[in-house]
């Protein structure tokens, strides 16, 4: 049996997503407003450095 690299052990070991992690991935409207507040955010801070 060949061993397995350490990038495959790695990613064997990564914590898998929650149930509500992968409801909120899959709910437009999360991911809506998520973009609206991300877009916000960057709206922010490039009217602040153009002063």
């Amino acid at each position: 049996m060949e061993s397995m690299s350490e990038v495959d052990r790695n990613i064997a070991e990564a914590p898998l997503p929650t149930k509500g992690t992968l409801r909120r991935r899959k709910s437009l409207g999360y991911q809506m407003t998520r973009f609206v507040a991300f877009n916000f955010r960057m709206l922010k801070m490039v009217t602040r450095a153009h002063h």
